[in-house]
């Protein structure tokens, strides 16, 4: 939906139960194009309704102070399931923080002490994603800055 450039016509609300007030808070960024949820489940909004009519405006009033935090919140976590590889019951775990490192010039190549060890099916295309994605979260800069000096 965030893709589409239709995003701004479709009212989203939460049906997480344990995250109301988050999910309304959180801007929801997939790789610069961001989405945001209005509202929340239905079934809690048709009890106590005045009430979750100020929980809104409260979390409207309070978005500009929380959202940016709760917005990297979610943005580490996708990334480091990409790499960690979440997916896959962490499989690739070691193989993905190699070929961060290999990324940034810190390792030659992925390799582990179990040379069938390695990234798992689609495990690179969610690097690659998170990478393109979320390039504040990375310190690329600072370690070409120090490489050099790092391995003389």
């Amino acid at each position: 939906m965030a893709e589409s450039g239709r995003a701004h016509e479709i009212a989203l609300y939460t049906g997480n139960d344990d995250n109301i007030p988050n999910d309304l808070l959180m801007p929801f960024d997939f790789g610069g194009k961001q989405v945001r949820i209005v509202g929340g489940l239905l079934g809690h909004w048709a009890i106590w309704t005045k009430t979750a009519v100020a929980q809104l405006k409260l979390v409207k009033a309070s978005v500009k102070s929380f959202s940016d935090l709760l917005a990297l919140g979610a943005q580490v976590t996708d990334a480091n399931a990409a790499i960690s590889d979440a997916a896959n019951q962490f499989r690739g775990f070691i193989p993905g923080i190699h070929e961060v490192l290999r990324r940034q010039r810190l390792l030659a190549g992925r390799w582990c002490l179990d040379s069938a060890q390695d990234l798992s099916p689609g495990q690179l295309q969610e690097i690659v994603r998170v990478w393109r994605s979320y390039p504040y979260l990375q310190d690329d800069a600072f370690v070409t800055e120090h490489l050099d000096d790092w391995l003389r």
